[in-house]
């Protein structure tokens, strides 16, 4: 995860790792505002997908995302520090199904998603 330019590049830490679980915190800046001043959905998908990545990489064969559903549920705003955790809930030899929950310094559902990894 250390070469994840995306994540370096947007101010995302990844915070704890560990066998299928991941956490991950970003804190919303005015670069990661849509026109309506609240934090872009792509930024909140992408804090998502870093955990994601991170929780279903640590077994060993690279994971391959296949496919990720994520539903929005409260705007967030400049100054607030988001976290992202990521469960693994389903893992065969080559293929693995995630949970992903982002939340608000209030631990208030910010997003839920829902992703597979294919393993090489």
């Amino acid at each position: 995860m250390e070469r994840d330019a995306l994540a370096r590049h947007l101010g995302i830490s990844l915070d704890e790792v560990g066998p299928g679980f991941a956490r991950a915190s970003l804190r919303v800046t005015p670069p990661l505002l849509n026109g309506k001043g609240v934090t872009h959905g792509g930024a909140i998908f992408t804090l998502a997908d870093i955990v994601f990545a991170a929780a279903s990489n640590i077994h060993g064969p690279t994971a391959l995302g296949l496919n990720v559903n994520i539903s929005y549920m409260k705007a967030t705003f400049e100054g607030q520090t988001l976290t992202a955790v990521a469960r693994e809930h389903k893992k065969t030899r080559k293929v693995g199904f995630y949970r992903m929950e982002v939340l608000d310094e209030e631990e208030d559902l910010v997003a839920v998603a829902e992703g597979i990894v294919y393993r090489k």
